[in-house]
């Protein structure tokens, strides 16, 4: 026979970290009887004297002086109605009364704040789910970050310091929540809401992004943190972020100096701050996102002593465009300077590079650096490009703009605005099809090609 979710819990409680709790099952007539709890400051399964005495012993132990109340059927496997942070005893009260005329099994644990960094999620099998500002309902919602197990703890444990306490049988359904502070009746950073064990231990993970996770951190480092996390070579890279503490992760590169990166939430191809050599990363994020809204982090990365630098896209029909130039490639990305004929054993290495990811991850598109030994991965996005020879972004078009790559990116922002839907973009001047201006191109979506500017 099925154990009852509160039975589950108490069970957990002997080992996992559980929410501080209080549950009780139904009787006739509405009343309800008191069947396991956790409160600290308690013995274990303590008898409280009535609901009232239980529901105040739970608030004033609760960290936010809040708690939810989770109703279900013993015979159903997933919760019913769900109430988030109630304050008060007699919001508290009034809810179980309500549940409790429909006959179906509570328990009443602490609010944990859901807005605190942190993440809320599932793991089964060997997928783990997650998401910020949520609770593990999350992974019923579209933007959820969907990683392979041993890709997501690695991430998470990058990001937050620690290894999320999830040592659950491989068959096992684990909903959880990790906090940068010590919450819970244990006191530790990972909660465990639910377990349900005998489940399918096998679900595909579909790793993409921009999700809610990307957002919270930035783009451009969750692309790196992927990377990182498949054992890719990343420079070394400190992140300061809005709402979580400094991070760090990569490789060393061997050389002392640095670039300072900024990372927005979604990608914008050349809009924010990269620059080689330190700026005051605070400075940089009142002067260039004053709301807070877009950019969620800047990066402190370890230069790469740079020989070739460029990028690789995926291209129409599987094909890999791979593009650079000797030394840095920042104008290059930029749109200032077209790409140049590369080596061989740079291509190669580059092929290589992006055969590993795209057998993880699909189609990819990434900046890569080579200082003659090695390729390191500054930039990585997921998903295919459609570019192929002069097409920037497929397509037909009523009319045709021409715009020149040489009045630079914001120019080309204000252009896009104007463009109407059935109209497309001729670009003039050599630019690479993985260049920060085709980024732009395919973002709009617009038909574009690539036009040799006349020389007459």
């Amino acid at each position: 026979m099925a154990l009852h979710k509160d039975e589950v819990l108490n069970s957990l409680a002997a080992t996992a970290n559980v929410a501080q709790f209080v549950s009780f099952r139904p009787l006739s007539k509405g009343g309800l009887s008191q069947s396991y709890c956790r409160v600290t400051g308690y013995p274990e399964n303590y008898r409280f004297g009535d609901v009232k005495e239980a529901v105040a012993a739970l608030l004033a132990a609760s960290s936010d002086r809040m708690v939810n109340v989770r109703s279900y059927e013993p015979n159903s496997p997933r919760s019913r109605e769900f109430i988030y942070g109630l304050e008060t005893a007699d919001a508290v009260l009034e809810t179980i009364a309500r549940l409790a005329n429909e006959n179906l099994h509570l328990i009443v644990n602490e609010t944990i704040d859901i807005h605190d960094g942190g993440v809320s999620g599932v793991l089964q099998g060997q997928l783990i789910e997650f998401a910020p500002d949520d609770t593990p309902r999350c992974v019923e919602k579209p933007g959820i970050a969907s990683l392979p197990v041993y890709m997501g703890e690695r991430i998470l444990h990058t990001v937050y310091g620690f290894s999320p306490d999830l040592n659950f049988p491989p068959n096992a359904r684990v909903e959880f929540s990790i906090h940068p502070r010590a919450r819970g009746y244990h006191h530790r950073h990972t909660i465990v809401w639910e377990f349900e064990p005998d489940v399918a231990d096998f679900l595909p993970a579909a790793v993409y992004w921009p999700n809610r996770f990307s957002q919270h951190v930035g783009d451009k480092v969750y692309g790196l943190l992927v990377a990182d996390s498949l054992g890719l070579p990343v420079p070394k890279t400190t992140v300061i972020a809005r709402r979580t503490a400094p991070f760090t992760f990569g490789r060393e590169t061997g050389s002392a100096e640095v670039w300072t990166r900024t990372s927005p939430r979604e990608p914008q191809p050349g809009l924010y701050t990269t620059v080689k050599g330190w700026i005051d990363p605070f400075a940089l994020l009142s002067k260039e996102d004053p709301n807070g809204e877009n950019l969620r982090s800047v990066l402190c990365q370890a230069a790469v002593r740079a020989k070739f630098s460029g990028a690789a896209v995926a291209g129409a029909k599987g094909h890999v465009i791979i593009e650079g130039r000797r030394g840095e490639g920042d104008l290059f990305m930029l749109g200032h300077q077209p790409p140049e004929s590369l080596p061989s054993f740079v291509v190669e290495n580059v092929q290589a590079t992006y055969k590993v990811l795209s057998n993880r991850l699909g189609p990819v598109r990434f900046e890569w650096v080579h200082d003659g030994d090695i390729v390191w991965i500054v930039q990585l996005h997921c998903g295919a490009t459609g570019s192929e020879a002069d097409v920037v972004v497929p397509g037909e078009a009523r009319s045709w703009i021409e715009f020149d790559v040489a009045e630079g990116l914001d120019a080309l922002r204000r252009k896009l605005i104007s463009v109407e839907d059935d109209q497309g973009l001729l670009i003039l001047g050599e630019v690479g099809l993985t260049s920060h201006v085709a980024d732009l191109l395919r973002k709009a979506k617009h038909p574009a090609r690539l036009k040799a500017k006349s020389t007459i």
